[in-house]
């Protein structure tokens, strides 16, 4: 069985005659109306302010009538009147029934035509024939305000929920509807849509990016802030990646298209918000199970009263239509059907708004539930790239020219820690040359020549044997003990100074390592770093459980085993070896800076290469899934408190007149319980990073 994306109604898919299909999903409705607002949303509020400005003057004069003039002739106007009311303004509840019956199935519309309708050919017959039921009154006025206030309650809720649906109409604005591609020396305004990988564009200063690029010329600040959440504008140069829909700042860039249409970054986000704020959570099972008994049951509570209070009781026939009638308004789930929807809509959103994209509504529910958090290491804790962390020198010795001989050694070096000692000199403005000679040692490090005919020696113990090291051991020493690669630097046969180098850590590590402790989370670090520079990670950032020298399948059978502990889990990660322990772990959270494996197998994504938003999607796991719960708890007390009051649990108490208000103030009820379950949703808009 389907579910209405608009009204959350049970649809049965072998014989639903109402579908769409969007981005390649397809959708199912078990009414016109809920097509045409999943369709084209305007056009249905339209429609609905169209409705209410027939129906509420109509119902006023109906209301005049009834209870101010009451005039001779009154009831043949109120039929004219109501029946506009009826059969125009709430034509489409007949709309609905027709869709049921064809679908056969019983939707929403059900309830609320057959109501209105008994309350309606009642007070009909009663006018034109009036023998029929000589002491009867007419209902005119019940009907049309319960049609006049379910159409306003359903205005208001589609009123809210466009504002739900803000993030996705803001991130949809963000595609840029044309590119200037340029073609020889000619530069041609080509719409979006017809880019294709490897073209080259031209971005002017205040423009967005077209689509997915690499940056070939030019340097300029770009706006990345809606994309990623990145607060500050980031600098771009030849070779850095260009995410389409964000905004060149500063000078004009020329890029090369590396990705289009559905592959772009923001393409894949708006298509990952549209899926988790329409894919259900395993708590809407229950929601979904009542629904689809919910409206027979309802029909046959509704008939059951009637008779009952009728045939034991000796209400009259016009007590026992509208104890009918109020059952079938009163309980008219629409807070149940759209309890779920509303939450994960808002939060998905607000989510991608912070740079966190969430496919579907089960990771939310699954995040709220974690216990246990493992990470990686390398890229996830740290940057993932060496950095020089510490310059000592020996006694006689300045520190930047032990950085600068060290990067002359290192300048024709490709492996990662050279990059990083020249990386470094670079930042530092020191000037450099390349060596006279270089030569390159496996596993101990590098010797040089330089155009003075100095030797440089850059690397560990081995490649310096018995020689002096100047008084530099005890801080070598520690620097081994903290993880850190630490090199030699030697002049003729020399050592003058060492260099630390390491993968440090994000700026934020620490800050998410003790807001998952302190929130309750058992956290692990799992990684392939040897044992040296694990503990000193784990030390450095307080985490007490470490395993080192994992390989893939290390992470993914210590995964398994908390889980067989009974510990719900979080991976967080971003290379290839994380990828199997995304899968397996019941939340998995991507690096966004990661690898596309990675993002693949992770269920969330952080666009942002930052681990405090892992904390933050836990965090707004738990806070959307408590308004779910909220709003289900709302949606079915309602029903529950209320269907029996409309059954006529408190005639004994008030007496029958308790039915000359009950039918209008269920349908006020009604609309008020949509509104409400939208209206709690929308709080989740306010949800602090």
């Amino acid at each position: 069985m389907a579910t209405d994306p608009v009204c959350g109604m049970y649809v049965d898919e072998k014989s639903s005659t109402l579908t769409t299909e969007m981005e390649g999903r397809k959708y199912y409705f078990c009414s016109a109306n809920c097509k045409l607002q999943f369709e084209r949303p305007e056009k249905e509020l339209r429609n609905l302010k169209i409705a209410l400005m027939v129906s509420w003057p109509l119902t006023i004069a109906v209301a005049v009538l009834t209870y101010v003039l009451r005039l001779g002739f009154g009831n043949y106007i109120m039929l004219v009147l109501a029946s506009i009311v009826q059969f125009y303004a709430g034509q489409r509840f007949y709309a609905g029934i027709a869709d049921a019956i064809k679908n056969r199935s019983a939707n929403m519309d059900t309830l609320i035509a057959i109501g209105t309708s008994a309350a309606w050919a009642y007070s009909a017959v009663v006018t034109l024939f009036p023998s029929i039921f000589p002491a009867g009154g007419v209902y005119f006025d019940t009907s049309t305000i319960i049609i006049s206030l379910i159409l306003t309650g359903t205005y208001m809720q589609r009123l809210a929920e466009s504002r739900a649906s803000v993030a996705v109409s803001a991130l949809i604005a963000l595609q840029p509807k044309i590119a200037h591609r340029i073609e020889g020396d000619r530069v041609i305004d080509t719409p979006v849509e017809q880019v294709k990988e490897g073209y080259i564009l031209l971005i002017k200063p205040g423009e967005k990016i077209p689509t997915d690029s690499v940056v070939l010329e030019g340097e300029s600040a770009v706006d990345e802030s809606l994309i990623t959440g990145e607060s500050m504008p980031l600098a771009k140069k030849a070779g850095d990646k260009a995410i389409g829909g964000t905004v060149n700042l500063t000078s004009s860039l020329k890029v090369k298209a590396t990705k289009v249409g559905e592959d772009t970054a923001l393409a894949q986000i708006i298509k990952i918000v549209k899926d988790a704020a329409s894919s259900k959570v395993p708590i809407q099972k229950l929601a979904d199970k009542v629904s689809s008994y919910f409206v027979p049951v309802v029909v046959l509570v509704g008939i059951l009263a009637s008779l009952y209070w009728y045939l034991f009781w000796g209400v009259g026939v016009n007590t026992a239509i509208l104890i009918f009638v109020s059952v079938l308004i009163i309980a008219c789930p629409c807070a149940l059907g759209i309890a779920t929807p509303a939450a994960l809509l808002v939060s998905s959103g607000r989510a991608a708004k912070a740079g966190i994209l969430i496919k579907s509504g089960e990771s939310l529910q699954r995040a709220s539930k974690v216990t246990a958090v493992v990470l990686d290491k390398t890229g996830t804790l740290t940057k993932g790239t060496p950095e020089v962390t510490d310059i000592v020198a020996a006694a006689g010795y300045d520190r930047m020219e032990v950085l600068r001989l060290a990067a002359i050694a290192e300048a024709n070096s490709e492996h990662v820690i050279g990059k990083a000692i020249v990386s470094k000199a670079q930042s530092m403005k020191i000037k450099s040359e390349f060596p006279k000679k270089f030569a390159y040692a496996q596993g101990s490090g590098v010797t040089a020549l330089t155009k003075s005919d100095k030797k440089i020696i850059v690397g560990n113990r081995d490649l310096f044997g018995n020689m002096q090291l100047s008084g530099l051991d005890a801080t070598l020493q520690e620097f081994e003990s903290e993880g850190k690669t630490a090199l030699i630097i030697g002049e003729d046969e020399k050592a003058i100074g060492l260099i630390a180098i390491a993968d440090a850590l994000k700026e934020d590590s620490r800050k998410a390592i003790d807001l998952f402790k302190n929130g309750g989370y058992s956290v692990w670090l799992i990684t392939g770093d040897n044992q040296k520079t694990a503990d000193a990670v784990a030390k450095s950032l307080g985490i007490e459980h470490v395993m080192y020298q994992a390989k893939p399948k290390d992470k993914l059978d210590k995964i398994a085993d908390l889980q067989r502990e009974g510990s719900v889990v979080a991976m967080i990660g971003d290379g290839v070896n994380d990828a199997p322990a995304l899968t397996k772990a019941d939340v998995g959270i991507a690096i966004g800076a990661g690898t596309d494996v990675a993002i693949q197998a992770g269920s969330i994504i952080l666009i942002k290469n930052s681990v405090y938003d892992a904390f933050v999607a836990l965090r707004l796991g738990k806070r959307t899934m408590s308004k779910i719960r909220q709003n289900l708890f709302w949606a079915f007390g309602y029903n529950i408190v209320l269907i029996p009051i409309a059954a006529g649990a408190l005639i004994p108490v008030f007496s029958i007149s308790m039915y000359n208000l009950l039918p209008m103030l269920a349908a006020l009820a009604m609309a008020f319980s949509s509104v409400t379950v939208v209206s709690n949703s929308l709080l989740l808009a306010r949800f602090k990073d």
